[in-house]
Order: C-alpha cells, then structure tokens, then sequence
C-alpha cells in the first residue's frame, strides 16, 4: 500500500482497513468484482451429507478443467483469498466461474 495512501488516511482522521484488489478501471472495476464476489457468495450452499466438501453452486453441473496462464491462475488465487470471507472459502476456480458466467451473461445471443 502507498504510503501516501496512509498519509491521506492520517490527516483525514481516517484508518485504512483493507485493501481493494486491482481489478482494473479504477474504481468501477472495484466495484465489478464486489459485485461478482457477493452474487458468488449468495449463491455458495455449504456440501451435504457426512464428508460435506466446498461450499457449491448447485446449479454447476460441468466441471471442465480450463486452460490457463499461470499469471491467470496466479492472480485468480490473490482475488480468491481476498474475496473469502471467515468461514466462507472461494476458490479460484469459483470465481473464475462466475467471472465467465457474468460475462458470457452479458453477450447477445446471437
């Protein structure tokens, strides 16, 4: 973090408590991922039975393994950690799914 950041923070009589992860255009790409990372969370339901695993979307039913740079998968792993919340894991996979998902969302069908 910037130490000008924290001297911002300082005079303004503020403290800095958390970072927001570069999710690219500024301020609107923060808000982006917020928003991915709370539709994800609301829609995570904890695993049933005696080994319950991962919390899921119930409404994944593929599970493909997708190709990727390791600078994706690497930065997929920052905004993962950084989007979990105590008790509440995302994986990186998780949210590179619901990344896709938003995004395909948004395309015209034709």
């Amino acid at each position: 973090m910037s130490a000008n950041v924290q001297r911002i923070a300082h005079r303004l009589g503020a403290k800095v408590v958390a970072q927001v992860p570069e999710t690219g255009g500024g301020a609107f790409g923060a808000a982006r991922l917020a928003r991915i990372v709370q539709a994800l969370q609301a829609r995570l339901v904890p695993g049933q039975g005696q080994r319950a695993g991962r919390p899921t979307d119930p409404n994944w039913v593929h599970h493909p393994k997708i190709p990727m740079s390791e600078a994706t998968e690497e930065r997929l792993i920052r905004l993962a950690e950084r989007a979990s919340a105590q008790g509440r894991k995302i994986s990186p996979m998780q949210l590179a799914a619901q990344i896709l998902e938003d995004a395909v969302a948004v395309l015209p069908e034709a």
